[in-house]
């Protein structure tokens, strides 16, 4: 068996103490840079692995952050995590994925493990937008809320700014010349759904357009966007677009109206929410809509839980703007 190679020959190759190894591979202590040039450089042609374990007891911390969540599809919480890992991985820590599956015992379990494996932190994400309960008891690490904010106005929450995404899509439709824009979305008691549906009702009136009314609510799916259509070109044939709640709302509205002799977008152009490309890209045809920039959500949360752990905490909403994705259904 080849043997480990260990931090004193790391340190003989570099011509230093192996504490000054230490000190420069962990970017601790007040080295000259040519010597962390040196002990890097060594490092890297030995092929040397730090040990975690020793570098977490020399420092106090384990380098490992916990992503807790309940979106068990991982629609949601893999895109948080990749961007989470892309902040984390510069400081070399590794993340923890723990499924609630929407069971507050579950997470307690979860939470409690957590803090027993001295994580250095934790984020805790979900599926839906609405503020959730503030956590039943105060963490001995910091805690950062993604996309599912906490209803605690001293936690730190990072958020995506749907207003601002239904705004971006209804005003690609009146710069398009659409004027009788209709809203199909999500179940009233969806904090998305609403948000989403009163800033595209406000954005077609300020931008002189009217509401092909009322906003009409109802699932998340292909099958409600279909009987949704069904319904407004009966009672408001003179339609000329469709902002969509989600992308298979959407993808459910397309399908009714090529089955009504509609074209889109020649007819009636269509924009979703969301762009999740497995509904976005198949739809027919491919569908202009709203990217939640979730793993630039999840970097940003992950750099604000850095600070925290360093002792910079920044508590509040932090709000980010998702963008306009273009494609056929609106651009054809």
């Amino acid at each position: 068996m080849e043997r480990r190679v260990r931090i004193v020959d790391v340190a003989a190759l570099a011509g230093v103490t192996p504490g000054t190894a230490s000190k420069a591979l962990n970017n601790t202590g007040q080295l000259r840079p040519d010597t962390r040039e040196r002990v890097h450089r060594a490092a890297q042609q030995l092929g040397f692995t730090p040990d975690g374990i020793g570098r977490g007891l020399s420092s106090g911390r384990s380098y490992t952050v916990g992503l807790v969540t309940t979106d068990s599809f991982g629609r949601f919480s893999m895109p948080i995590l990749l961007g989470a890992e892309d902040a984390l991985g510069a400081g070399e820590m590794a993340v923890l994925l723990c499924d609630t599956r929407d069971d507050p015992v579950r997470e307690h379990h979860h939470l409690r493990n957590l803090t027993a494996r001295r994580v250095d932190g934790i984020i805790l994400t979900g599926r839906r937008t609405e503020p959730r309960p503030p956590l039943p008891a105060r963490l001995p690490v910091p805690v950062v809320h993604v996309f599912t904010p906490s209803a605690d106005p001293t936690a730190t929450s990072v958020v995506v700014d749907d207003a601002a995404g239904a705004r971006l899509a209804v005003e690609h439709l009146l710069d398009l010349g659409r004027r009788h824009i209709a809203h199909i979305t999500g179940p009233q008691r969806h904090h998305s759904a609403v948000s989403r549906a009163e800033a595209a009702v406000a954005a077609i009136e300020a931008g002189g357009g009217t509401l092909a009314g009322p906003v009409r609510y109802g699932d998340w799916s292909e099958r409600w966007g279909r009987h949704a259509v069904a319904t407004l070109l009966h009672r408001d044939p003179a339609v000329d677009a469709i902002v969509c709640g989600s992308d298979q709302i959407a993808r459910g509205v397309c399908d009714a109206l090529r089955l009504a002799g509609r074209d889109v977008p020649r007819d009636v152009a269509v924009t979703g929410y969301d762009n999740w490309d497995v509904m976005a890209e198949a739809c027919r045809p491919p569908l202009t809509t709203v990217d939640l920039l979730l793993e630039d959500l999840g970097r940003c949360g992950a750099e604000l839980l850095l600070d925290a752990i360093a002792g910079n905490p920044h508590p509040g909403v932090t709000s980010l703007e998702p963008r306009l994705v273009i494609r056929e259904s609106t651009a054809g």
